[in-house]
């Protein structure tokens, strides 16, 4: 096949580039740089069947040839990139995904929007299915982020069912790995920086907010997956192993023996959900998909990322 990921220089997207080439498809990478890096595709870079275009796509994209497959993974993901970016977010979402679909019609590709977790809000169901609605705040300082993406999903849905674009939606819980940027605001990457720089770990609130973490290995064979099925309506792709942040902020702790500076509590910032799991019952059933990866494991392999980009 032939492959567009947008925001493909991303913590994700990278991750979607790498595995589509060595699944021995060509791959085109789409990013503007506002927090992807050029860094993350390095080891793509030259090789046969990848190529990188530095683009923004508010702006319509134009490729020759056959495109078999656009994924579409351009946004500000972290609280702090959002936050500092909140226009840019917006327009992502709305023109960015428009041109991308705009593109998909076009050249009778599938299409894979990269939708959020976040579209919940802070959620009044448990485990959270497809099928919740959400309890989105429309005017806090999150909804640049969670409403970008509610329009994006309704925007794609609209192709769908008007235009016959063949489109799917990923909903994405809380992802980990390799090529997360220690300063992108997300809760691993500030406490796994703070171990690793021998300071307190912040945990905001009292700690008793969940998540549910998954392993980006895991994360990017539910995408690949999706994109090779038929199905067009939001699927889940987490881990829904939850534990309470303060839980987590310890496990991080005592994956370095020598780490006693302990833990510092924060207000918590507004709008942050309560809860987040995601119910997988969709995925497992149309995808035959299931998270593998051991979080410890995970969690070590990450820290070792981390350790490396800082020369330890």
């Amino acid at each position: 096949m032939r492959v567009i990921v947008t925001g493909g220089a991303g913590f994700i997207g990278s991750h979607l580039c790498e595995a589509y080439m060595t699944a021995g498809h060509e791959c085109i990478c789409v990013d503007n740089l506002i927090t992807g890096r050029l860094s993350n595709i390095a080891h793509l870079i030259g090789q046969p069947g990848f190529s990188f275009r530095q683009h923004n796509i508010c702006d319509p994209l134009f490729v020759d040839g056959v495109i078999d497959l656009i994924l579409h993974f351009s946004s500000p993901a972290s609280p702090s990139d959002y936050l500092a970016h909140p226009i840019a977010t917006l327009k992502v979402g709305s023109l960015g995904t428009y041109n991308a679909l705009g593109l998909a019609k076009s050249k009778n590709s599938r299409f894979i929007l990269a939708s959020t977790s976040e579209v919940y809000g802070d959620p009044d169901v448990h485990p959270q299915t497809e099928d919740y609605w959400g309890n989105v705040n429309p005017v806090g300082p999150r909804s640049c982020y969670d409403e970008a993406k509610r329009f994006a999903e309704a925007i794609t849905m609209a192709y769908h069912r008007s235009l016959d674009v063949n489109t799917g939606i990923v909903r994405i819980f809380n992802t980990y790995g390799p090529r997360m940027r220690l300063n992108d605001g997300r809760v691993l990457p500030a406490l796994m920086g703070q171990v690793l720089r021998n300071e307190p770990m912040t945990v905001f609130g009292d700690g008793s907010q969940t998540r549910s973490f998954c392993y980006v290995t895991d994360l990017v064979d539910g995408i690949m997956r999706l994109a090779a099925s038929e199905e067009h309506f939001p699927v889940n792709i987490g881990n829904p192993s939850e534990l309470t942040i303060l839980e987590f902020a310890k496990e991080i702790g005592s994956l370095e023996l020598d780490y006693k500076q302990g833990i510092i509590m924060q207000p918590l910032p507004e709008d942050d959900p309560k809860r987040r799991r995601p119910d997988i019952t969709l995925a497992r059933t149309i995808l035959g998909w299931e998270p593998k990866v051991v979080r410890r494991e995970g969690l070590r392999q990450t820290l070792d990322y981390f350790k490396s980009e800082l020369g330890l």
